[in-house]
């Protein structure tokens, strides 16, 4: 909510974001970033705008950096690079998307209409949507690459089922990024695609951190476990992204959210103590059983 000076942040303590390197780079990255699948798909109206410029005013203040979107997020791309521009934020943000077609002149399309809807020379990282004609995209977009119209450039998908392929593609191509979906209910990455990745030196994006909101159903009306404490943990969004960040394989996290105040709780997910090995495996235990 704002204040009468137009500060939503007004009140709120600042957690210090916690950040992770990109192995091919040594740039830092803040774990906690924001995903638009759904939240950002607005008209452009002010009524529907208002909420998400309060959403990236607060995310950039809280420590956020990384935004991911794609062109199959219907007007996602487009809200944020009208937002973004508004705002004067683009060099305060790393701005990822997506290319989900067949052919190379398919892919440069669809990537230069990216660039253009997102309102950026150069996108940070260009990513292989769900897999799809990957070699022919990758090639496009290494060419891209070199030119400094990406910097970054990199795989996705959202279902386990597809890791035996993102696995095949991460041992023989050269890649900055993998994102793919992990949280303590969808922990089939940690079996080959976190351990390689850490090998080959590609950083992580984790995608549906709160399995797709299923999470909490499972929780509500639950109080977090008091050994939560331990690690600086008072809502049930802090335990789902602290126990995937505390991995250290995991980059950064990416909830999607149009609320101001889930924005505020999942950002202290990736600020303060986080847990170790033995207190993960508790947590798990905790959610199984639920």
């Amino acid at each position: 909510m704002l204040n009468k000076n137009g500060d939503p942040l007004a009140g709120v303590s600042r957690p210090k974001m916690l950040s992770r390197t990109i192995p091919s780079s040594g740039e830092k990255l803040p774990v906690i970033g924001l995903g638009t699948w759904q939240a950002f798909d607005v008209g452009a109206s002010d009524a529907e705008q208002r909420p998400l410029q309060d959403v990236l005013t607060t995310f950039v203040k809280l420590g956020g950096h990384v935004i991911d979107s794609s062109p199959m997020y219907g007007r996602a791309e487009e809200t944020i690079g009208e937002l973004v521009s508004r705002l004067g934020l683009r060099n305060s943000l790393f701005l990822a998307t997506k290319v989900w077609t067949r052919g190379k002149e398919g892919g440069i399309d669809s990537m230069e209409r990216s660039r253009a809807r997102l309102r950026t020379k150069t996108i940070d990282l260009m990513q292989v949507h769900n897999l799809v004609d990957v070699a022919t995209q990758l090639a496009t977009m290494r060419e891209w690459k070199e030119q400094g119209r990406i910097r970054y450039i990199g795989i996705t998908h959202y279902e386990a089922g597809a890791f035996s392929e993102a696995a095949r593609i991460l041992a023989n191509e050269k890649l900055d990024f993998v994102q793919i979906n992990y949280s303590i209910a969808e922990r089939e990455a940690e079996d080959e695609i976190l351990p390689l990745a850490q090998q080959r030196g590609v950083a992580v994006i984790a995608n549906r951190p709160f399995g797709g909101g299923d999470l909490f159903s499972g929780v509500r009306g639950k109080p977090v476990p008091d050994f939560a404490k331990d690690f600086e943990c008072t809502s049930w969004a802090q335990f789902f992204l602290k126990w995937i960040v505390a991995n250290p394989a995991v980059t950064c996290a990416i909830p999607a959210t149009n609320n101001v105040r889930h924005l505020e709780d999942n950002m202290r997910g990736g600020a303060g103590r986080l847990p170790d090995e033995k207190m993960r495996a508790r947590m798990v235990e905790v959610v199984s059983a639920l």
